[in-house]
């Protein structure tokens, strides 16, 4: 699924260098709350727009209140969290990963919880009607 173009924004330099520097990071939601994708990835078009989709999900939970992700995690993700850069990082952040994940289909966020199989499809029924 596509997201909104006007989400979507070229990498400012020092984005571009963070890109270069960091080759794994295939995109993230900036600081202005636009997705950027990373122009050194060797992604296929399909694998970009799930990692779109998935910096997608972390805009609209940076944004709006209604999707403050408020479920528990598993200890397989807690796990999973504790072994990479999140280790470190603030709880709703830590939340926000594996919810974007789960959105995008991308199988290192684990096996969800029903609550958090529920957060998800609000958060992708709302993208839907957009």
């Amino acid at each position: 699924m596509p997201i909104p173009k006007d989400l979507l924004r070229q990498p400012f330099e020092s984005e571009l260098e963070y890109f270069k520097s960091n080759p794994t990071v295939t995109g993230m939601a900036a600081e202005d709350n636009k997705v950027i994708l990373n122009p050194y990835s060797n992604l296929s078009k399909a694998e970009k727009d799930a990692v779109a989709l998935n910096e997608y999900g972390r805009v609209l939970m940076r944004t709006n209140p209604q999707f403050a992700p408020n479920f528990k995690l598993t200890d397989e993700q807690q796990k999973f969290l504790s072994s990479n850069s999140y280790k470190d990082a603030p709880e709703q952040d830590r939340l926000a990963t594996i919810a974007a994940r789960l959105l995008s289909n991308d199988p290192s966020a684990g096996t969800p919880t029903i609550d958090q199989l529920k957060f998800v499809n609000s958060l992708q029924e709302y993208i839907n009607k957009k």
